[in-house]
């Protein structure tokens, strides 16, 4: 049984691979061809080495993770009996968790200093979805324990968080528009541009990778807005990293976590709001959070309206 679980995964990445290089090919192609630059070397490669540092240490680390789930499952409180129940509950738990890992990557700093790498980008399209978090494998299988709890095996786990990820990665492009009905179930490529905007009210919004109804239910959904709507996305960090090498893409915000806390004006709870607070917290207001940028934001906003309605009024 284990050797059939371990073949499923090998062919599923079999499967895909060819379709990724395929839709990959037709997008640049069609990027080239419409003049809209969405590809560049730099980035590209950029995105390749994340995925293999990923990639690597996620294999290396594996045996351990599924020692820790394996031990769980053994203590299960649940046994299914009927297999399509089995894999309906396993595909809707596991995208559940997946959205409380994913949220709590944007929303606490120590863990956004390893997901940052994925929205470093300042392109969208698929080879992104690539643009891994490096060292998110280290902790990645916390969030499956309770699935293991719940009567679902390791490897069943691992297999469909594969098959839900190669969703998460089809979603990484402007050429594809909303999806009609769709867009009330599934997390889309309109959704996931929002996700990848660094525009005020775009920042920490729509965070599943399959269902889109997790943002729906739990406040973190943003519809896209058209440019006259809204202002034009803009991808990436709200700060972009200026050096780009290889090692401050990856290391960038556990530096500039260091230098917080290091600081000798601080107490030791502000120290403690630079590593589990909201990334962009500072205890003197010299950046802002997300929620503050959103507010600022609205602020501006209204100002800007009344001193419409002012000028209008005489």
């Amino acid at each position: 049984m284990q050797i059939v679980n371990l073949l499923r995964e090998q062919i599923l990445i079999l499967i895909s691979t060819p379709v990724y290089l395929v839709i990959i090919g037709l997008e640049m192609l069609l990027s080239n061809y419409q003049h809209r630059k969405l590809y560049t070397w730099k980035d590209t490669l950029a995105n390749l080495y994340l995925m293999l540092l990923n990639a690597g240490l996620d294999l290396l680390f594996r045996a351990m993770y599924l020692l820790v789930l394996g031990y769980f499952y053994q203590r299960r409180i649940i046994t299914y009996t009927n297999i399509f129940v089995y894999w309906t509950i396993l595909l809707i738990a596991e995208d559940f968790m997946y959205y409380w890992l994913h949220r709590f990557d944007h929303e606490i700093r120590l863990f956004w200093a390893v997901h940052v790498t994925h929205h470093s980008s300042e392109k969208l399209n698929f080879t992104v979805g690539f643009r891994s978090s490096v060292f998110q494998p280290l902790y990645r299988f916390i969030y499956f324990i309770p699935l293991a709890l719940f009567g679902f095996k390791p490897l069943d786990i691992i297999f469909i968080y594969s098959a839900t990820q190669i969703w998460g990665i089809l979603v990484h492009t402007e050429l594809i528009n909303k999806m009609g009905w769709l867009e009330y179930i599934l997390v889309t490529p309109s959704h996931h541009r929002v996700h990848h905007a660094s525009n005020p009210k775009y920042l920490d919004k729509n965070m599943g990778m399959f269902l889109i109804v997790w943002d729906m239910l739990f406040g973190t959904f943003q519809a896209e807005l058209t440019d006259k709507a809204y202002q034009p996305k803009k991808y990436g960090l709200t700060k972009n990293i200026e050096k780009k090498d290889a090692i401050n893409i990856v290391f960038h915000e556990w530096k500039s976590i260091f230098r917080d806390i290091s600081r000798k004006d601080t107490s030791w709870k502000e120290k403690w709001s630079y590593v589990f607070g909201p990334p962009g917290w500072s205890h003197d207001g010299s950046r802002l959070t997300s929620k503050e940028l959103r507010q600022q934001e609205a602020d501006n906003m209204i100002h800007s309206r009344n001193l419409l309605n002012r000028k209008s009024s005489h």
